[in-house]
């Protein structure tokens, strides 16, 4: 089974390429939803995030407000590793824990077409979290600065200053790029970046099944 992490900094697109390859017919882990999954009420890490960063962090059905969260975590370097350490090893073992499910089902006899031979991980911080190790290839969906600003500024009713220190709490694109094997520039029109994802993905696959 090959893996294929794709990752990018917020509001690159990568959701619009992981949307993309679904269509495909790639299966995908999603990060995200495994990270909300984690940290449902009454669960450790949804304990450990109350305690560290106080009750106004819960909505009224006593789940994490992300909004909320963010605003008080994001440009607060210490805040965000306390964040991540309480996080990270949970989205990383259900992940690792859903890879052991799909090689075991791929290397099962029976009826029907095989499974698909390449698996992808979305996850934003797939670098910061240390998950390069758990793929094959990375897949980086990048766009210039001024772009990223103004999606994430149209996209999450962000000011300025918000917006910032959600970009700047991330690794900075030019060191990303150092850990990407294939670059997905998402700067121009859709169409484009859809093209050159189902050749990428059929390329991929092609390897992967030889």
């Amino acid at each position: 089974m090959h893996i294929i992490g794709l990752t990018g900094g917020i509001a690159s697109g990568k959701s619009t390429v992981s949307l993309v390859l679904r269509e495909l017919g790639a299966p995908v882990i999603d990060a995200d939803l495994v990270a909300k999954d984690a940290v449902r009420a009454d669960t450790a890490a949804w304990r450990e995030l109350v305690e560290a960063f106080g009750p106004d962090i819960l909505l009224p059905d006593r789940t994490i407000d992300r909004r909320k969260l963010g605003d008080l975590v994001f440009g607060n370097p210490d805040a965000v590793r306390r964040l991540n350490e309480i996080t990270h090893p949970r989205v990383l073992q259900a992940i690792r824990v859903e890879l052991d499910r799909l090689a075991r089902r791929a290397s099962e006899p029976g009826a029907g077409p095989p499974p698909c031979p390449v698996v992808v991980i979305d996850a934003p911080l797939l670098i910061e979290a240390g998950m390069v190790g758990m793929v094959d290839e990375v897949w980086l969906v990048v766009v210039d600065e001024e772009t990223q600003r103004q999606r994430l500024i149209a996209r999450d009713h962000f000011g300025l200053e918000q917006a910032l220190n959600r970009i700047n709490a991330q690794m900075p694109l030019a060191k990303k790029t150092r850990y990407a094997d294939v670059v997905i520039d998402n700067t121009g029109p859709v169409r484009e970046t859809r093209r050159l994802v189902k050749k990428l993905w059929q390329e991929a696959v092609r390897r992967a099944s030889t």
